[in-house]
């Protein structure tokens, strides 16, 4: 928050910690820090927020990106050789954090997002924009796979709602109270949309497809099974820096090509 309402980089403050404040920029941290001593998310007070290696614009409409979410680029990544022209689906997509980033570093991937809010719709827009990937990001305001082609993804990557209903309120302040309750309430258990997603991810994917999804805190075991009863292959649970399983991964049966050929 300093360097935003100081105009100056984290190195300048290093360099020269004793430099002085404009007025104008001492009313804007102040600003900046009674937002935050009311559980504002920084997120939220600056705009932004670095997700991978790309910087994404972020409203109260959309998740702030968490670094345990690049967990999923870690999987998909190796599995995508970067000359590859991939079909990406990404599931609720949000502020475009992990579609716009697996096509930063693939350039001749393209992709697709798909979410049910139109506000995050139009940040996500913003960002493709912003970073230069519009022309390779279309995005749809759609009920996850429905009206979706039948095995037209290479990739299908998704960070659905996995907060069980009851929990949300024992959730932090900056969650609970500035974060979009569709993109956290999971219901009863927290594994409603997985119980859609695993079937429809199936269906989207073509022969030796991949997918990955994000889970929350003791769901990796249940959504894996979903995953295997849905008919996927390979499976596997991804933990994130945290040692805490945090994705679910794995393929759809029949490879008919090599994404290295795509």
């Amino acid at each position: 928050m300093l360097e935003a309402a100081s105009g100056a980089t984290r190195t300048d403050i290093l360099a020269d910690p004793h430099r002085p404040l404009s007025e104008a920029q001492v009313e804007t941290l102040d600003a900046y820090l009674a937002r935050r001593a009311r559980r504002e998310p920084v997120s939220h007070i600056l705009g932004r927020k670095g997700f991978w290696k790309i910087m994404l614009g972020v409203t109260p409409d959309v998740l702030t990106p968490r670094p345990e979410s690049e967990t999923l680029l870690d999987v998909l990544l190796p599995r995508i050789p970067e000359a590859a022209r991939v079909r990406i689906l990404d599931l609720g997509v949000g502020s475009g954090a992990l579609l716009l980033a697996l096509l930063a570093e693939r350039p001749r991937a393209i992709g697709l997002g798909v979410d049910v809010s139109e506000a995050a719709l139009a940040v996500a827009r913003e960002n493709a924009a912003n970073l230069g990937l519009a022309g390779r990001a279309a995005l749809l305001r759609g009920d996850w796979t429905h009206g979706l082609e039948a095995e037209g993804f290479d990739i299908v990557v998704a960070n659905p709602p996995y907060i069980p209903s009851a929990e949300i309120e024992m959730l932090d302040p900056e969650v609970k109270d500035h974060e979009p309750r569709l993109a956290l309430d999971g219901g009863a258990d927290g594994l409603d949309a997985y119980r859609d997603l695993a079937p429809q991810i199936l269906e989207v994917l073509r022969p030796g497809g991949y997918f990955a999804v994000e889970v929350g805190l003791g769901q990796a075991d249940a959504v894996q099974a979903l995953f295997a009863a849905a008919g996927a292959v390979d499976l596997a649970i991804q933990p994130d820096l945290s040692a805490r399983p945090r994705v679910v991964h794995g393929a759809k049966k029949g490879l008919d090509k090599d994404l290295a050929e795509a």
